[in-house]
């Protein structure tokens, strides 16, 4: 995974067909998807339930670029291996996670994936000025995360912190929550790289009928790469 600072277009699979994940995962990524975005919740951090580890593993299978695991769960650190067994390139814990955020990110990188940092709409970028230096990637909610399809909540300002802070170190910006044409250039004109999408991206299309999935991504990378420069 070399490290770059262009547009990469994440969709989130909570979107996708449950019944046909494999084909859903081909498909947006024979689409253009660049990474794959894998929403674990816990029903306790977050109110909902999604993926445990045997889940991961089974799309690990049909994913041929980066799958990007986001843990909305606490505790965090029981799960790291498993995670990293099922096939996880990024796994991503929340910095409200639990007390010790900084060995959270050692043990995530000591597993062998990249580690990642995510912040609630109501935390601020500082929470994580101090861990930048264990950090591959920085996630900012633009939704409360539970839930798919929630109205972005914009966060540019704490995107711009975090980039000035970030410097010339190799960390990416993430965004999640809200993401279509219209909120992506914001955020990567603010300093964001990689935009996790889920219902933009499988809004209109299907298994049997992915060319909508490639509009869709198009239409997000086009908007963020143009209205932003």
């Amino acid at each position: 995974m070399p490290f770059d600072r262009t547009v990469k277009i994440a969709p989130s699979i909570l979107s996708a067909d449950f019944a046909d994940f494999g084909r859903e995962i081909r498909a947006v990524e024979d689409q253009g998807a660049d990474w794959i975005h894998v929403d674990v919740m816990d029903g306790h951090f977050v109110p909902n339930l999604t993926f445990g580890p045997p889940a991961v593993k089974a799309f690990r299978k049909h994913v041929k670029t980066v799958m990007d695991v986001h843990l909305m769960i606490a505790p965090v650190d029981p799960y790291i291996e498993a995670y990293a067994e099922a096939g996880a390139d990024i796994l991503t814990a929340h910095v409200e996670a639990g007390a010790h955020t900084h060995r959270t990110l050692q043990a995530i990188r000591a597993a062998g994936m990249k580690a990642g940092v995510a912040l609630n709409p109501g935390t601020p970028a500082q929470a994580v000025e101090h861990l930048l230096d264990l950090t591959d990637l920085v996630c900012v909610m633009t939704v409360n995360p539970g839930f798919g399809g929630q109205k972005f909540i914009d966060m540019t300002s704490k995107v711009r912190t975090l980039r000035q802070m970030i410097g010339d170190r190799p960390v990416h910006i993430e965004i999640d929550g809200g993401v279509d044409p219209t909120t992506a250039p914001l955020v990567v004109e603010a300093g964001a790289d990689v935009l996790v999408a889920g219902s933009a991206v499988f809004r209109g299309g299907s298994v049997e009928n992915p060319a909508p999935y490639g509009e869709n991504i198009r239409g997000i990378r086009t908007a963020a790469t143009t209205l932003a420069a």
